[in-house]
């Protein structure tokens, strides 16, 4: 089960109801699970952290969003934070340890992007390593001016023109930026009253990256409860750890004759970024993970469950998951290859001609792998409803008719599914052809496995329809299904070719 972070900033921090509403919204999404609720008064804005399955992130951003602009209202809302819009900023974090890249992020904020303008009819720009322009990269840059700001000048500026949607504001729900990063710690330190405000204001410049300090670090000094507060984004903490950017502050505080109260985390921080923190106030040297008691205990138990798990269910003795959920799974691995060859080959002055074709292409693997893997699931649900309806009664002529009516109505069900997962293979199957004859020619095998894989999941899940088509007294509804059925198979089949054969030119 692959597995996404998302982080949604919404501008609401001194209402709990409307709070609760929007948190309850996002938990009401099929995988999720909430870990934190962080809402600031003074900031009148709150943070929801969330993991959630791939297949769902989209819905339960977007169930946040639209409660948020039904609840939340920018021209009469006041915080010492800078917002564009109700729900300020949705960004999506890779979480490697289950499955999830950021070439997935990227997909999801594109597509609720998408989602969110259409639906919604809020426009949105994308950051972070999502953004479709350098100007867009850094979330400061696109919130210049806030919702007042943007409101005078999206009509207007060609700068303002959104990713989706059209130039101009949702009038009370403002704009939203959606984007992909790596994880990001919120961290404030506090300097005392707020007659400091000044010098955490000078701190806060120094410290930041855009003024010269720390690069992956950005800084706001702000006043907030009566007290002067320099606030931090540390958007990278394996290159600028949290230690740093704490020493920092508390180096240019001292030059003004100051010193740090106290500080805060808002939301949640991984536990490397503490553990190196302490590690580095005892001066502990040669610290690691490995040294950890807990992460020992977590590695032994928790290794290749997922892996193990499904292999293990598919061996047993019970029919689901069988082989239709095999060759989805097949087709999400073989997308996950061609998504690496890709990958291995953006950024490469070789392959510079094929850079952008590179990039779109990891986009597309990792959307077909996340479909292909909620694929998984839906043949083993399509197969139960099969098997749910041969055991409906028969004893009268009404009884008979309603279940050969289900038994019919479940094997064109359980035969549309696999048919979903033959076209994402073989789409699939193209791109593994595709960076087979124009990726990084060091992987190229890597994407004939692909190829070959696609190949064989695509053949698998044709196996699945025709079995159910054969099934059904009446032919005739499903077989539109068995002739897309084989011509799926047959571009399946010639992509594969054309994989094998730049494998074969390679070695």
């Amino acid at each position: 089960m692959k597995l996404v972070e998302c982080v949604p900033n919404f501008s609401e921090g001194r209402r709990p109801e409307v709070v609760a509403a929007i948190r309850d919204a996002i938990a009401a999404v099929d995988g999720v699970t909430i870990l934190d609720v962080s809402s600031d008064a003074s900031h009148n804005r709150t943070v929801v952290t969330f993991v959630v399955t791939a297949e769902s992130a989209v819905a339960a951003a977007y169930a946040g969003i639209a409660k948020a602009a039904e609840l939340i209202d920018l021209t009469t809302h006041q915080g010492e934070h800078p917002r564009l819009g109700a729900t300020d900023v949705v960004p999506f974090v890779p979480l490697e340890a289950w499955g999830s890249t950021m070439q997935d992020c990227v997909a999801l904020a594109r597509e609720l992007g998408e989602r969110v303008a259409r639906e919604l009819s809020i426009p949105v720009y994308l950051y972070e390593r999502a953004a479709t322009r350098p100007d867009r990269e850094n979330l400061a840059d696109v919130r210049r001016g806030e919702f007042e700001g943007l409101r005078a000048e999206i009509e207007t500026n060609a700068s303002r023109v959104p990713d989706f949607g059209a130039p101009r504001v949702h009038r009370t729900a403002g704009a939203t930026v959606i984007g992909a990063r790596p994880f990001l710690v919120a961290y404030n330190v506090y300097l005392g009253p707020a007659t400091n405000l000044q010098v955490a204001k000078d701190v806060a410049k120094a410290v930041r990256g855009s003024s010269g300090g720390l690069r992956y670090v950005k800084a706001l000094g702000l006043e907030v409860d009566g007290q002067a507060q320099v606030s931090m984004n540390l958007v990278d903490t394996e290159r600028t750890p949290m230690y740093r950017a704490y020493e920092m502050v508390r180096s240019e505080a001292a030059a003004h004759g100051v010193a740090p109260t106290w500080s805060e985390l808002v939301g949640l921080v991984p536990e490397r970024a503490l553990l190196e923190a302490g590690a580095r106030h005892v001066q502990l040297r040669g610290f690691g993970p490995s040294m950890l008691l807990e992460h020992k205990v977590r590695e032994a138990v928790q290794g290749g469950t997922s892996l193990s798990g499904f292999v293990a269910s598919v061996a047993s003795a019970t029919p689901t998951p069988g082989g239709g959920s095999v060759a989805a799974h097949a087709g999400a691995l073989a997308a996950a290859l061609a998504q690496m060859v890709a990958g291995l080959t953006v950024g490469k002055k070789k392959y510079a001609a094929v850079d952008d074709e590179m990039k779109e292409t990891a986009l597309r693997a990792a959307s077909l792998g996340n479909r292909l893997a909620a694929l998984v699931a839906e043949d083993a649900t399509a197969y139960e409803r099969v098997s749910v309806a041969y055991k409906l009664p028969k004893d009268s002529d009404e009884q008979s008719a309603a279940r050969a009516a289900a038994v019919a109505d479940a094997l064109l069900g359980a035969a549309r599914v696999p048919l979903e997962t033959a076209r994402a293979a073989t789409d699939v199957a193209e791109l593994a052809a595709a960076v087979a004859e124009r990726g990084n020619t060091n992987a190229v095998t890597d994407a004939g496995v692909a190829a070959l894989l696609a190949e064989a999941a695509c053949r698998g899940a044709v196996y699945n329809v025709r079995v159910n088509v054969a099934a059904l007294d009446d032919k005739t509804p499903a077989e539109p299904l068995v002739t897309e059925a084989a011509a799926l198979l047959g571009r399946a089949q010639r992509a594969s070719q054309v994989a094998q054969a730049a494998v074969e030119r390679a070695l």
